[in-house]
This record gives C-alpha cells, structure tokens and sequence, in this order.
C-alpha cells in the first residue's frame, strides 16, 4: 500500500487478518442486473468495481476472493455488460460495472449500460466505496478523470486501486504511483491512500481485503 497525502498507515496485523477472514467465507454470485429494477433489494454494505475496459476488474475480484472463475474474464474490452451482484459470507456485497472507455459493442449497448451505472451509484446508500481501477501501464487517463470528476460530484467516496502492477518495473511504478497520489489530490471525493495490486502475483491483495473488510462493518461510515 502507498501512503497518501493523509499519510495513513499500511494496514496492521488485526486488519489484515480481519480482511482474511472476511473473504475466507463463501462467496456467491448473486445476479446480473441489466436494468435498475433488476438490483437486488438488500442492506449489506457494498463496494463497487469501477474502471476502463480490461482494466481487470474481474480478475481483481477473483483473486479477491480466491476464486479463479466467480467473475467471468476476458481479453475482449467491454465483455461485462451488466451490473454483477457477489455475496460475501452474508457480510458485504461486491459488485462489478460494466468497464468505461473502449468497448467491442454497438453504440446503443454502451450507452445503455452507462445509464445503469450512473442510476446505480447516484441511488445506492449502502454503497461504502467505489474502487477505481487504473491499468499501471498507462495511469490516470481522460475517461478515469472524467469518472472521478462525476463521482466527486455525486459525493460518492472512491478509492483508486492500480492493476497489473506485474508488467512494471520498479522504478516506472513508483512514478505511476506518484503520479496517481498528485492526481488524487485534487479531487474531494477520493481516498488519499493508492493501493497496488497484481491479481497475477497477489502484490496488494491482502491490504484491499482488509481495506474492505472495514467497509464491510456495519459501523463503518463513509
């Protein structure tokens, strides 16, 4: 984990543990809502998956949750097309967005499925956070600000979350991550602290357990 402007901690031993535990229980996929009547009535605490297409959102969930097929992957941009509801051991709610930004689908479908997103986060009060995912190779681009520049809008907490940390150096990572922390600094509703992550190497995986296993208390607050 990369400490932020706050300059807040890395997780310690009971957080990380709590976050072992709490995707230690069974994880299920719930259903796929392709319209807003479709979401799934409920009062879990939820985080949501939110990113470019084939940023990885997928694969992040399900080395989340040690599951290699609960999220469906795939190469092709823009493959998941609805809203994908998880159950975490009865405790919290993952839910996978459709990914923004280039997609193989016709102009109609995208538009469709932006609508959902939009209405979904704009009128979901259990949501604890959005963890926006950002492809390290490439960093912060024009659709992820635009995306953050809707979300501070709306009030809505988010936390950036880089992927495919793996195909990186050292040195070229650590300026990403410099880079992200300067840009989430100018945003309101943004988390201060970026976490790295590799779904291929596990690089980052125990601080976002513990990072949503603190959401998922019932007391936490947004």
């Amino acid at each position: 984990m990369t400490d932020g402007p706050g300059g807040e901690p890395e997780p310690d031993a009971e957080a990380l543990e709590a976050g072992r535990l709490l995707f230690a229980a069974p994880a299920t996929f719930l259903l796929s809502a392709t319209s807003a009547d479709q979401v799934p009535a409920s009062d879990l605490p939820e985080v949501a998956f939110a990113g470019r297409s084939n940023v990885g959102k997928s694969s992040l969930v399900n080395a989340l949750t040690g599951r290699t097929t609960l999220a469906k992957t795939s190469a092709t941009p823009g493959r998941t097309q609805t809203l994908n509801f998880f159950d975490l051991g009865g405790r919290a709610m993952l839910v996978d967005l459709p990914g923004y930004g280039f997609a193989k689908a016709p102009k109609a479908d995208v538009e469709r499925w932006t609508r959902l997103t939009r209405a979904y986060l704009r009128g979901r009060p259990q949501l604890r956070r959005v963890l926006l995912l950002v492809d390290a190779r490439h960093g912060v681009k024009a659709n992820d600000l635009e995306v953050m520049t809707a979300l501070d809008t709306a009030a809505v907490s988010y936390q950036v979350v880089l992927t495919k940390a793996d195909k990186l150096l050292a040195g070229p990572l650590r300026r990403v991550e410099e880079a992200v922390a300067a840009t989430i600094a100018r945003h309101v509703a943004a988390h201060p602290v970026t976490i790295t992550t590799s779904s291929e190497t596990g690089q980052g995986i125990a601080e976002l357990r513990a990072g949503i296993a603190a959401l998922a208390d019932t007391s936490a607050r947004r």
